[in-house]
């Protein structure tokens, strides 16, 4: 991670290997954005946009030799995407803008950023994305490690809010949620051969040192004997066993408790109803629920928030053997309620299934479960655009505004009633599969049935994140997100349990 200091020295003489200014396409062509502090000379030179191939267009970085006219040998043009008229850049156009052009900077050592940050909201946005954008995955480079460049170092963040204390308390929780998603991005590529589920475990136990959380950890003798029968079912087929980890976080005086269920699949073949080969090779991914979980718990006490919650990561890798669930077979889940299983590749419902018990017996205030649980999400929603549905239309909400706030992209998405009955089994409580189409909502369905009811009989408040499509980018680099992992769902939770903490 970077280290981002707040400056409010003229960018010309900022100290830095490159000097970072924004573009904008207009309908009048590209022009530079808050550049009135760059050399005459140099704006002249500049002025030419198009000509230097320059549109303006979000994610479009272009490096361009300063001439000696600044202290930064070379300036670099990061497009914030078209604008009319006097309109000003989105936040979040901001953050992609910042983070496009420090990731394209990797080994850079130094950057001075000196886009539209004249308030502390601007400002935060740009050091957000430059922050998010110094990312890089290097576990695993042995003889290459040379050919790849190092993230960036040091940011200067040039705003004349430098001296602002919202500003500094604002960088401060960037920080500490720009290492959360890191962190989830880490435990996300990790080849799963490293990362089976009683690592993940010991990870989660090892990371939650010095923070003032409490991890308990169920292996497969203690879900055995507790009647976990969802996550044993579909660790069963795996030489290495699962494990339930509970993260608890309870600060004194906390009024609210809030409970968040992570899909921790560290391998998904299918099982017996096995993926073909292609749909296996990013399967690693499938844990990603699971360590935006334990991350979003980890910052929420590293910001010292007040307000409880609770995080419970199901653990298991699903694999075809001798030992594998079949398909027909019924699981008693935790709590009672038996499931047949039609398709073992529907595995991610059924640890699901047992946390969300778990997680009730507790009875907060509201229960969020986040998964890479279906393909049908991409279908109907694409590769950046995560789901949520559930049964509290207000937590729902919540939830869209926390996301809308934070700069990630969640769409509300329905629960018909028409679905359910294809869930109906003909030997067991539920089966695991029910109708083809619509299968991110039937998936959805199938989680409502094991969230706990109140004693009026309501369901406590429930929301269920499918982020299958947005956890992994296997396209090209975009704003502040590279390939792989890219952690999404942790800013969106971190910022709905600040507004829950708020609202005390």
């Amino acid at each position: 991670m970077p280290t981002l200091s707040p400056t409010g020295k003229d960018p010309r003489s900022v100290k830095a290997d490159a000097l970072v200014v924004a573009t904008a396409a207009t309908p009048e062509g590209p022009v530079l954005l808050g550049a009135d502090a760059l050399p005459r000379g140099l704006r002249s030179a500049l002025s030419s946009l198009s000509a230097l191939g320059v549109s303006g267009k979000a994610d479009e970085v272009h490096r361009v030799p300063s001439g000696g006219q600044v202290a930064a040998p070379v300036v670099v043009l990061t497009g914030t995407g078209s604008l009319a008229g006097d309109e000003a850049p989105s936040l979040e156009a901001l953050r992609r803008a910042a983070g496009a052009a420090v990731r394209e900077l990797a080994g850079t050592p130094t950057v001075a950023v000196a886009l539209p940050a004249d308030d502390v909201a601007t400002a935060t946005a740009v050091a957000e994305g430059a922050l998010l954008g110094a990312y890089a995955y290097r576990a695993y480079r042995a003889r290459t490690a040379d050919r790849h460049k190092e993230p960036v170092a040091t940011v200067h963040l040039v705003t004349p809010r430098y001296r602002d204390r919202h500003l500094k308390a604002a960088i401060e929780r960037a920080h500490v949620v720009a290492e959360a998603v890191a962190a989830t991005r880490d435990l996300v590529n990790c080849p799963p051969a490293d990362l089976y589920p009683a690592e993940f475990a010991r990870r989660a136990q090892d990371q939650a040192k010095g923070a003032p959380v409490k991890v308990t950890v169920l292996d497969d003798k203690q879900l055995a004997a507790g009647g976990y029968g969802g996550i044993l079912g579909v660790g069963q087929g795996s030489s290495r066993p699962p494990r339930l980890v509970k993260v608890a976080y309870h600060p004194r005086g906390a009024a609210r408790h809030v409970a968040l269920v992570g899909k921790g699949i560290t391998f998904d073949s299918g099982g017996l109803s096995i993926k073909p080969a292609q749909g296996m090779e990013t399967m690693k991914l499938d844990m990603a629920g699971a360590a935006v979980v334990l991350e979003t718990v980890l910052a929420v006490a590293r910001l010292g928030l007040p307000v409880r919650v609770t995080g419970w990561m199901a653990l298991a890798e699903n694999m075809p053997s001798g030992t594998a669930q079949r398909p027909s077979d019924v699981l008693t889940t935790y709590g009672g309620r038996t499931v047949e299983v039609l398709n073992t590749d529907a595995e991610g419902r059924l640890v699901l299934a047992d946390a969300i018990v778990a997680a009730g017996e507790e009875n907060p205030d509201a229960i969020i479960d986040i998964a890479t649980l279906t393909g049908a999400q991409m279908v109907a929603l694409g590769n950046r655009v995560s789901a949520v549905m559930g049964s509290d239309d207000a937590l729902v909400a919540d939830v869209r505004a926390a996301a809308d706030a934070a700069g990630e992209q969640f769409w509300p998405m329905p629960l018909p009633e028409e679905l359910r009955a294809s869930l109906d089994s003909q030997v067991a409580d539920i089966a695991n599969i029910g109708d083809r189409f619509g299968g991110m909502l039937v998936a959805g369905l199938f989680l409502r049935e094991f969230v706990p009811t109140t004693e009026d009989g309501r369901r406590l408040p429930w929301a269920h994140l499918d982020i299958a499509g947005p956890a992994f980018n296997e396209s090209a680099p975009w704003g502040y997100t590279g390939k792989g992992g890219t952690g999404v769902g942790v800013r969106t939770l971190v910022t709905l349990l600040e507004d829950v903490a708020s609202a005390r």
